[in-house]
């Protein structure tokens, strides 16, 4: 039980950061270039502004579902290490 917990607890955290940095790389490209980021479409535009759109706005039920993998892999863990005991 204490290894699907450490699994769960850090496999989502990763994958959120991999897709966080990875978008937030091709922000910083598009603007090194002086465009505006289109976030609902992830492209660069050359031509118009775009707003800002938080990536939680963006990807709710991956930012949330990854927290509540966490989560339970925490409780995983306590589970595991209370056992073990």
């Amino acid at each position: 039980m204490l290894r699907i917990g450490l699994i769960l607890l850090v496999v989502p955290c990763l994958l959120l950061m991999g897709g966080y940095m990875y978008e937030q790389s091709l922000v910083n490209d598009c603007l090194d270039l002086g465009g505006s980021f289109n976030y609902e479409l992830l492209v660069c535009d050359q031509e118009n502004n775009h707003s800002f759109i938080p990536y939680m706005a963006r990807h709710p039920q991956f930012v949330n579902g990854g927290m509540l993998l966490s989560v339970i892999g925490l409780f995983f863990c306590i589970i595991g290490l209370y056992k073990r005991s």
